[in-house]
């Protein structure tokens, strides 16, 4: 799609007289496609790949008699082919420091060796303003567990006459004992606090939180984290948070990460561009592991989003994009783009190699900032040549792209049953699935040699803004959840091979599954639900996802036999299906049993007439900073308390104390209804409201009315 929307954004303020002699500069994280920033009046920066940020300095502009004025100017001006939000969508910062400084994005932690007894702490720190300077600085840091306890330090004197604008400095090893290792069930996090010290005095002060953790990739074991295998399942996925749109509000991005750990997830992949500095935060602190992605194609022009030519700006954007995450022990690859195979015009530089010497060159710039990860190029399932699905030989020629074979790590876009035959060719590939179609459900996870294989990720496990399948769509829909992150039943299908945990549930076909091509993909959906509320005497088709060897079907009590998990298959694997079950008002339950013995349960049971509502608050440690989101459930249910899944009358909702409601929602991708305002159909039984705290904290009283039922009214607080 191709936007033209402009906006500004304005803001006062008063300088304070101490911050004279000082440098006053601007961290803008993000304007969405592209934007700049003025202070009084005059131009002080802005940025023309909005996805990543940069820094302004403002401090010979500042006013210190009377106000200052901010105004951000943001423009969607460019090509995308999904929602990428708009206008200022990431934090904005006031930095005040010294002339001699930590440089921006200026402190690399390493942890190269790694033992149960011990951990080696490599440090560098880049400072500026200390260029042809002969004083003694020293710069020292501590570090601190993640219990807060002192386990380490280091110093040194920074460089003397030195002839460089900035001087990276490296730091003697820290070692630390009994180290508390980070990974995806125990996200230990350190913390370095790094000082500059000139005449004794203390002239900056960075803190920067690291993990550590050793990451290994290999073609005989796909990838460990500190020694141990791990295979990623995870999603790739566009940047939006359903109803709050592409604003990076942290508890969006925490209770997303908190239902993939929920099914069994343990990576994303960022497609395909930086995401906000507070997911990477949120990805440390929940053990998310991430695939690091910086754009979609190597073009000029058509699927550039910048303002200015790609081949322009490239050699800027890589070194604030690897200085910016670097740091983060969730990140495990970079990803330098996706699917530039479809057209050698797409593939960089014009050199004639489907991308090859493109890549070279980046991955040198890459690695100059940082040599511990692997990178790596999302390619799109064209061969070698440029092969597609609609040439004759597409079945005959069965060789991996030209620039999937000399990256780092070779990822695919979907095709995991070429990638045997792709091994033939090129057998020192390290083979990770970028892209997995969510309709083919767990046959690209069994189908990949899991022992040898990275990983995969599912395109579009929840469903996001843009690249719909036509209105009334609103967006990509074949997913495992919708926008609002209720699974659909088809998620527990995943979770049953993500998770080791014996599973069973059920879910009832409403209608013909969907499919369409998608880049030379079929993919699609099942349209299932998971209630039992249906026409009385009318015949059902019914599915039971399960990690067990058996499960028996019954319908209040009356047994439909016992069926096989079929492992062998991985087209059907965990997925059994029940046909022509007929509809009796009561319950519906599956039991699931490994050697004859029960191992899980799920049940549906009809439910009477709605007659009330609930809710269900998610946020529970509200904080009152201006910034943290509520996110309140509401439900219909019947005089037993359970939900009742047919109801879509309108749901109205009243709020008042500090906070303020930001969006209503109910998980409809089809639905007209705007986000804006206090009013929302019911959809499956469910809406929900998005409150924003105030900064000042307090009660607030949120009330919900539907005509006909019970209203409800619920007291919260803001602290």
């Amino acid at each position: 799609m191709q936007g033209n929307g402009r906006s500004w954004y304005r803001k006062t303020f008063k300088a304070d007289p101490k911050w004279k002699g000082k440098r006053v500069l601007l961290d803008i994280e993000g304007i969405m496609l592209n934007g700049d920033v003025y202070l009084n009046g005059e131009k002080v920066g802005g940025t023309d790949y909005g996805y990543l940020g940069f820094e302004a300095d403002i401090t010979k502009r500042i006013n210190y008699d009377g106000d200052n004025a901010v105004a951000v100017y943001a423009s969607t001006r460019g090509n995308s082919r999904w929602y990428t939000g708009g206008g200022l969508f990431r934090d904005v910062h006031l930095i005040v420091k010294d002339s001699i400084s930590v440089a921006r994005h200026g402190v690399f932690i390493t942890t190269p060796e790694i033992s149960a007894e011990n951990a080696k702490v490599n440090l560098q720190v880049e400072i500026e303003g200390f260029r042809g300077k002969s004083a003694d600085m020293e710069i020292s840091v501590k570090i601190f567990s993640p219990g807060g306890r002192l386990v380490g330090e280091t110093k040194t004197i920074a460089p003397k006459r030195s002839k460089k604008q900035t001087d990276e400095v490296p730091l003697p090893v820290v070692n630390v004992a009994d180290p508390q290792l980070w990974d995806c069930e125990h996200p230990n996090l350190y913390t370095a606090e790094i000082s500059l010290s000139l005449d004794g005095k203390i002239i900056d002060n960075v803190t920067e939180k690291f993990g550590i953790r050793s990451i290994e990739f290999s073609k005989e074991y796909g990838f460990r984290l500190n020694g141990k295998k791990v295979f990623l399942k995870g999603v790739a996925n566009h940047h939006d948070l359903g109803a709050v749109g592409a604003a990076a509000h942290e508890f969006a991005i925490e209770r997303m990460f908190k239902k993939l750990k929920e099914f069994g997830y343990n990576h994303i992949r960022t497609s395909h561009n930086p995401y906000s500095e507070s997911f990477l935060r949120l990805a440390d602190k929940y053990g998310i592991l991430i695939t690091d992605e910086l754009y979609d194609k190597w073009s000029n022009k058509d699927y550039w989003a910048g303002r200015v030519p790609w081949t322009d700006i490239v050699f800027r954007n890589i070194p604030e994009w690897i200085k910016r995450d670097r740091n983060h022990p969730s990140v495990i690859m970079w990803s330098l783009g996706n699917e530039l195979q479809m057209r050698e015009d797409l593939a960089g530089f014009p050199t004639g190699d489907w991308g090859v010497t493109t890549y070279r060159m980046l991955d040198i710039l890459v690695k100059r900032y940082d040599p511990t990860r692997k990178t790596t190029v999302a390619m799109y399932p064209s061969r070698a040549g440029g092969i597609s699905k609609n040439d004759l030989d597409f079945n005959t020629k069965i060789l991996p792209p030209e620039l999937a074979t000399v990256t780092d790590i070779a990822s695919f876009n979907y095709r995991w049953m070429n990638y045997s035959e792709y091994l033939k060719h090129a057998p020192d590939m390290i083979i990770y699935q970028s892209e997995a179609t969510t309709n083919e459900r767990l046959a690209p996870y069994f189908g990949m040699d899991r022992e040898k294989m990275v990983g995969l990720a599912y395109w579009g496990a929840i469903e996001y803004w843009g690249e719909s399948r036509g209105w009334p769509n609103k967006g990509w829909s074949f997913s495992y959840f919708d926008h609002a992150l209720n699974p659909f039943p088809q998620a527990y299908l995943i979770k049953s091979a993500f998770n080791d945990e014996s599973m069973v549930y059920i879910g009832i076909v409403d209608k013909a599954s969907e499919s369409m091509e998608w880049n030379e993909q079929t993919i699609g959906t099942l349209n299932i639900s998971d209630h039992w509320n249906r026409e009385e005497g009318k015949l059902y088709n019914v599915f039971t996802f399960t990690n067990a060897d058996k499960v028996e079907l019954l319908v209040n009590g009356k047994s439909f036999g016992i069926k096989k998990n079929d492992f062998k298959d991985v087209s059907k694997r965990n997925q059994i299906l029940w046909q022509n079950i007929p509809y009796v008002e009561g319950k519906i339950t599956a039991i699931a049993r490994i050697d004859g013995k029960e191992v899980a349960r799920h049940q549906l049971e009809t439910t009477g007439k709605a007659v009330a509502l609930r809710l269900e608050p998610e946020n529970n440690n509200w904080v009152a900073d201006g910034m943290d989101l509520q996110y309140i459930k509401v439900c219909a249910v019947d005089n037993k308390g359970r939900k009742v899944p047919t109801v879509t009358r309108e749901v109205v909702f009243d709020v008042s104390g500090p906070a303020r409601l930001i969006a209503v929602d109910n998980g409809d991708h089809k639905s007209n209804e705007l986000f804006a305002g206090n009013k929302r159909q019911l959809h499956n039984g469910f809406a929900m409201a998005v409150l924003r705290s105030a900064q000042s904290a307090g009660k607030v009283k949120i009330k919900a009315s539907v005509a006909g039922l019970k209203n409800v009214e619920m007291n919260l607080e803001t602290k």
